[in-house]
């Protein structure tokens, strides 16, 4: 039961959406059930995974938790919006999956954005862990620094541009917490895809409004061989082409936002870089033909790019050959 004092905290909605991940399912619901700030409500949406995780959220006991079962996959964006559109909440809260709260992660967050009703986003650090839950330091320093949030400030943060969309210190799918209700969450079109985050930070960057940034790490995201980034095979390989589509619609609509044109070079260079990330993607499927023209884009833009001109290069070479080279390449 909530005491008197809780009931006048502002309510917080947890997002957790999630398919074919019940073990680690468990663990970050356990992470947000024992957050020390305790007025929540935790929405479970389910993309029709093959095993009903409904148990798995009813062996919790916690009138706090909504679940929802999406009668057919819909896609990773799509569940993750329904989630979000559910929430009753005045701040919201988006967890994966496979990933873990500290206890006191909402109890940090939610007076930084009670204090400063000028910011949209609170943010904070995070840990690495692998499959099992142990922290990986090495990759946590390195997450922190190639993020440049060891060089952040702690505080309010007026312009976001730069540190959301360049240096991208803003982990909007891992370790924040969004005043609802100033996202419209109809407005992210289906092409960002897996790239929903950097499209939500976006908007976050664009609402007028500032963040504001909790130097602690007080989340732990999980990188395992599930994870879209680490898989192999075939899989690895479609999954670069979707996340490198998704990317170039990102950075188109960048670079056509006129109140973003101190960063158009940027964004213009990341869009190159994806479309021939898309050509080597499609080289690796056997997809010679249509993989030219994003090679030919990236070119036609740029005065000269080895990794352009390689994969450009190995369209044209047989079959066997090419496939040995596009294995040491990234």
């Amino acid at each position: 039961m909530l005491s008197d004092t809780e009931y006048q905290q502002p309510l917080v909605s947890v997002i957790i959406p999630t398919y074919n991940r019940a073990d680690y399912l468990k663990q970050a619901i356990a992470s947000a059930v024992k957050q020390t700030y305790q007025n929540i409500e935790i929405i479970v949406s389910d993309n029709c995974s093959l095993e009903n995780p409904q148990s798995i959220v009813a062996s919790f006991s916690d009138s706090r938790i909504r679940f929802w079962r999406q009668q057919q996959n819909v896609g990773m964006l799509a569940n993750q919006l329904h989630a979000f559109k559910m929430a009753k909440g005045k701040y919201i809260a988006s967890l994966h999956d496979d990933d873990m709260w500290n206890e006191d992660f909402l109890a940090k967050l939610v007076p930084a954005l009670e204090e400063n009703p000028e910011s949209i986003i609170a943010f904070c650090d995070h840990y690495i862990i692998d499959r099992y839950g142990s922290i990986n330091h090495v990759g946590t320093e390195e997450n922190t620094r190639n993020y440049k949030r060891n060089k952040l400030a702690k505080g309010v943060h007026q312009s976001l541009c730069k540190i959301g969309l360049v240096d991208k210190s803003i982990p909007t799918a891992a370790a924040c917490l969004i005043r609802n209700g100033l996202i419209d969450w109809d407005s992210i079109p289906s092409e960002v895809g897996g790239m929903w985050d950097l499209y939500l930070t976006y908007l976050c960057c664009i609402s007028g409004y500032s963040a504001y940034y909790y130097p602690e790490r007080l989340t732990r995201y999980r990188a395992h061989e599930l994870t879209d980034t680490m898989l192999s095979g075939s899989r690895d390989v479609q999954a670069k082409i979707r996340k490198a589509k998704s990317e170039m619609f990102c950075y188109k609509v960048f670079m056509q936002d006129t109140r973003l044109q101190e960063f158009k070079a940027y964004f213009q260079q990341q869009w190159l870089a994806a479309n021939t990330t898309l050509g080597i993607g499609l080289l690796r499927i056997q997809q010679s033909t249509a993989a030219r023209p994003y090679f030919f884009q990236a070119l036609s833009e740029q005065k000269f790019n080895l990794r352009t001109i390689t994969a450009l290069t190995l369209s044209f070479t047989p079959r066997i050959l090419a496939n040995k080279l596009l294995k040491t390449s990234k």
